[in-house]
């Protein structure tokens, strides 16, 4: 994806809004501009000489039409130089080189604004002026971001930062890490990106700094956009769209809508992204704002394309590619040229496809960015499957899918969700201490009011005698607590143990969450991402119905693993919800067993292994029975998948007590060591391979542990290697309390 980071008003540095000159406003279409004509009018015709007030407000002008009128933005800045150069003054120029180089590199005139930003870094080293410096170093790392040449962006960058540290600017701050991660955004660094976004973001929402939280806001939901978390990046679309509202930022406003058009692309709503993505085009035209084009042309063309409009879609592309060629924006280049190979695959011109595609990927290597070598990746995938050569074509499917993994790391979903913590736990403090603060000021008031010096002294006596005597009461009872403490000393020290076992308890919980986590991240990424490949080939119908065949099998023994590993970990953790209620009801325990073993039937079936119900009739339980069906699920799977052809798996019951009936779940597989049998029920994952290289995620005796126990039911296992494996577990016979919580 292109750039599609807003740019921002380099500011004026001491200026006015009082004006004077004349031709400065010449077609200027702000409608508040011949209310300054006047005073610019009588200035020329009085041919007083210029004045260092004069070049101020024309830098100032430049700055204030930058996001609504570049031309007239750059007519000012301009007039500001030439003044200046005039009667050499040395501030007012640089100030104005400055503005001018803004627009310059805005309108794709890098050589230009190289030149201004040179001599304006000279100048402002030869005044010592800090602010001017760093604003001069910022603006040629964005101007290098754009070029894609992110090391020297990164080096102009991070010496402004150094500037903006030493001053203290903290405004100035919050761009500056801004602008540092959006080159790391656009070399698809996307955790480092976000360290930098959030470091600005806490310094914006800090200081209530409107303009800075709404860019940031944008940037963050490109990377949410990028890693294709799309109602969380439309959410933060829609934050910065908020902030903006009520200004004449024209230019970020349709930055923000564009990138609204591209998710609403990605989600293959074309008919509502052309809306969101003409309206911004609307604005780039007026502005000349040479990157906003190409990737608005680009967007629209593959809009078009997936509409079935080829000639339309190849007219927006090729007009993306010339741009993007022409200015040097490697970024947008490489972004045209895969968005030209898709629409070709898309007509089935494969020749075409492929000869962009390869440029495209050749400009996404050189770049770097993780985001545009997948899709590089996919649509050469896309292409030799459609030139037949499928072999070419899988090692490039398979590229795609890693790429597009690294794009969904797990540090940064972990990072987001730490930062939007911190950044939540931040607004509530600041609003907490703001309240407090008013609460405050408005005691006070009533005390100045109501009570005067003496009886505000009276207080203070009377408080200070009522600490005394209750500090002696405490103390007395304080000693008759420590007279106590010799024979209360035992029931401590057991406190203290049970104290340690919760800690120990909640480290292992917290443990789990983590495993969960990666469990989740890793287990479901593969089968989702394998099955999407599919039906992308299957869908271009770039393969035979008999690779299509042979890729089937596999692909459903992952969603079949996938899904039950599904159901049960759902259950469970519904299960560890506050607001979950166990159905606690008198069942027939043969019942809920022949469901389970039918069902597991074939399945034991296929491997040759014996599946015998042994559960005698008229034997009933109180416990919830979907918890119960769930433990059973695990173990008969798990008898099978660790037996083999000739091997034989038991389900029996009977009685324990006169309160419990005990579940018996006893195989002749290849059972376990002692030690391994040992940490079964722990919270670590330590999953073998079954007897046909089964997979298994290690969770499911974890949550058999923690269901049979909600029915205040026990769990153990017995197991000797070569010789087999039993799981009993026993559930009460009459209704007893249930808690509901979190593991223990």
């Amino acid at each position: 994806m292109p750039l599609k980071h807003i740019r921002r008003v380099i500011p004026g540095v001491a200026l006015f809004y009082l004006f004077s000159g004349n031709a400065a406003f010449a077609g200027m279409r702000n409608p508040h501009v011949d209310s300054i004509k006047n005073l610019l009018s009588i200035a020329s015709a009085a041919q007083s000489p210029t004045d260092t007030v004069t070049i101020n407000r024309m830098n100032k002008l430049a700055a204030d039409y930058f996001q609504s009128n570049p031309d007239s933005a750059f007519y000012y800045g301009q007039k500001g130089v030439e003044m200046a150069r005039k009667i050499k003054y040395e501030e007012g120029l640089a100030n104005g080189l400055l503005q001018t180089g803004h627009v310059n590199y805005f309108k794709g005139r890098s050589e230009k604004a190289q030149e201004n930003f040179d001599e304006a870094i000279q100048i402002y080293k030869r005044l010592k002026n800090n602010k001017g410096l760093s604003l001069s170093y910022v603006s040629l790392g964005r101007m290098y971001t754009l070029l894609a040449d992110y090391k020297k962006a990164l080096v102009y960058l991070i010496q402004a930062l150094g500037i903006n540290e030493k001053i203290n600017d903290q405004r100035a701050l919050a761009d500056n890490y801004k602008n540092i991660g959006i080159v790391y955004y656009s070399m698809g660094d996307l955790s480092q990106a976000l360290d930098y976004y959030y470091k600005g973001l806490f310094i914006a929402v800090k200081y209530h700094y409107s303009g800075p939280s709404a860019e940031l806001y944008n940037d963050i939901g490109l990377v949410l956009q990028a890693m294709e978390v799309y109602p969380n990046a439309l959410d933060h679309y829609q934050k910065a769209l908020n902030l903006f509202k009520g200004t004449k930022n024209y230019q970020a406003i349709a930055t923000v809508n564009e990138n609204i058009g591209e998710v609403l692309l990605a989600q293959k709503e074309y008919s509502k992204a052309i809306g969101y993505l003409a309206s911004s085009l609307k604005v780039a035209k007026s502005q000349e704002d040479i990157d906003g084009l190409c990737s608005l042309y680009t967007d629209l063309g593959l809009c078009y394309a997936n509409q079935g409009k080829g000639a339309l879609a190849i007219s927006y592309l090729d007009t993306a590619v010339s741009i993007s060629q022409k200015y040097k924006y490697v970024f947008n280049q490489a972004y045209a040229l895969i968005g030209l190979s898709t629409a070709y695959n898309l007509q089935k011109q494969y020749t075409k496809a492929f000869q962009h595609a390869i440029a495209g990927q050749a400009l996404a290597i050189q770049l770097g960015n993780l985001s545009v070598r997948a899709n590089a990746a996919l649509q050469l995938s896309k292409t030799l499957s459609g030139l037949g050569k499928f072999d070419d074509a899988y090692a490039y499917l398979d590229e795609y899918m890693q790429l597009r993994a690294k794009l969904k790391d797990n540090e940064s979903i972990q990072k987001l969700t730490s930062y939007n913590y911190g950044l939540n736990f931040a607004a509530k403090e600041r609003q907490i201490k703001e309240q407090q603060r008013e609460q405050t000021l408005l005691y006070q008031q009533k005390i100045e009011s109501q009570r005067s010096l003496n009886i505000i002294f009276g207080i203070v006596i009377l408080a200070m005698i009522i600490i005394a005597v209750n500090y002696y009461r405490q103390r007395r009872k304080q000693q008759q607590i420590n007279a106590k403490l010799e024979e209360k000393n035992y029931e401590v020290l057991q406190q203290k143990v049970s104290l340690d076992d919760q800690t120990y308890k909640l480290n292992d919980l917290n443990k789990l969450k983590d495993r969960l986590i990666s469990i989740l991240a890793h287990d479901l990424r593969a089968p989702l991402s394998t099955l999407r490949g599919m039906f992308d080939l299957l869908t271009d119908q770039t393969i035979t119905h008999q690779e299509m065949l042979e890729m089937i099998p596999g692909v459903l023994k992952k969603l079949e693993y996938t899904s039950d590993f599904l159901d049960t970990l759902l259950f469970w953790i519904n299960s560890q919800m506050e607001s979950f209620t166990n159905s606690v009801t008198t069942f027939s325990v043969k019942d809920v067993v022949r469901y389970e073993v039918e069902n597991y039937h074939d399945s034991a079936t296929q491997k040759g292994v014996g599946l015998i119900d042994g559960v005698e009739a008229g034997l009933s339980a109180a416990a919830d029975p979907n918890s119960i069906r769930i433990v059973l699920r695990n173990l008969i799977t798990n008898a099978i998948k660790f037996t083999g052809k000739g091997d034989t798996i038991e389900v029996l019951s009977g009685w324990q007590d006169e309160e419990h009936v005990i579940i018996r779940v006893r195989d002749t597989g290849m059972g376990m060591a002692p030690e391994q049998a040992e940490k079964l029920f722990k919270s670590k994952v330590d999953s073998k391979t079954g007897t046909n290289n089964e997979l298994g995620t290690g969770m499911g005796l974890l949550f058999c542990k923690d269901l049979v126990e909600k029915c205040n039911g026990k769990i153990w296992v017995n197991s000797q290697p070569g010789i087999g494996t039993e799981f009993a577990f026993t559930i009460p016979v009459v209704a007893q309390p249930v808690e509901v919580g979190v593991l223990a």
